[in-house]
């Protein structure tokens, strides 16, 4: 991080108000009874200078203020929105989440001063969608690196053993082999080519190893989830970070309250509306889990 200057004391007035709040030399007698008195110059001088004073002090808190933002935006924490129902019930398409960008992050300066953890098994994860680097993805990681994986009629398995997962949901009564029964030794229409022909090389005995420095992720929704069994492994260099909490929500498919009347009385109705039914209350402020 670069040197800055140390900022001047608040007390401290600028050089030339310093000079102009000095005394007065005591004026000469006048002659005339009827002489106006003279300008007060060091009052005269005075109100620009504290005004400049005041100016610098007000461009320096919004600079204080904004490289904060730009610093915990960057380093810390950054806000996400989601999309699409692939995380249903976890998450829903209208919340918003703040993301710890910390937490999973490797090496660095910030490794001697904050506590950093290795991503686990049934973590969710902010990443970079590895087809579309420019694009972010949230998912669990089911599979993390050594495991073997699995699924068979919906059910995920890991190293051999089901995993309980009471987050995930299910169509009842569908069925679709590749993503219920994976991996298959097919391609879908839908799955990225390469990752077909990358995917062979790992799969033994009917399971999918992990490998080192790459996790395998799936949607909560997972019957309506674009996820590792269509494009391939998340690398460790993907993950941007894990969503700490939901900051705010609010609900998409409920339409805005709309009059035909243009008088403030039907706006101010509308404003109510707005507050009152679009946010969904209960789920601000909600850690993600």
């Amino acid at each position: 991080m670069s040197e800055v200057a140390a900022p001047k004391p608040e007390h401290q007035l600028p050089e030339e108000a310093l000079q102009a709040a000095a005394p007065a030399p005591p004026a000469a007698p006048s002659d005339s009874a009827d002489s106006p008195p003279a300008p007060d110059s060091a009052a005269a001088g005075h109100a620009p200078a504290r005004q400049q004073y005041h100016l610098a002090a007000s461009v320096q808190s919004l600079l204080v203020t904004i490289i904060c933002a730009v610093f915990i935006v960057a380093f810390l924490e950054q806000p996400f929105q989601i999309p699409s129902s692939s995380m249903e019930n976890t998450l829903l398409v209208g919340d918003y989440l703040l993301v710890d960008k910390v937490h999973f992050a490797q090496g660095g300066v910030w490794g001697h001063l904050l506590p950093y953890e290795h991503v686990s098994r049934g973590d969710i994860i902010v990443f970079h969608y590895p087809i579309h680097p420019e694009q972010h993805f949230v998912k669990r990681v089911i599979g993390v690196p050594g495991d073997r994986v699995r699924l068979v009629h919906k059910q995920v398995f890991v190293n051999g053993e089901p995993l309980n997962e009471p987050y995930a949901i299910h169509i009842p009564g569908d069925l679709q082999h590749y993503r219920d029964d994976f991996p298959q030794p097919f391609p879908v229409p839908n799955e990225n080519p390469h990752w077909w022909v990358e995917m062979r090389r790992y799969v033994h005995n009917g399971e999918l190893t992990v490998p080192a420095g790459r996790y395998f992720v799936l949607g909560d929704n997972r019957d309506d989830s674009d996820d590792s069994r269509y494009w391939g492994f998340v690398p460790q260099a993907n993950i941007e970070g894990r969503p700490l909490l939901i900051y705010w929500s609010m609900d998409p498919e409920r339409p805005m309250a709309s009059t035909l009347a243009n008088d403030k009385l039907s706006q101010l109705a509308d404003v109510f509306y707005y507050v009152l039914q679009i946010p969904r209350w209960h789920r601000a402020m909600r850690v993600v889990r």
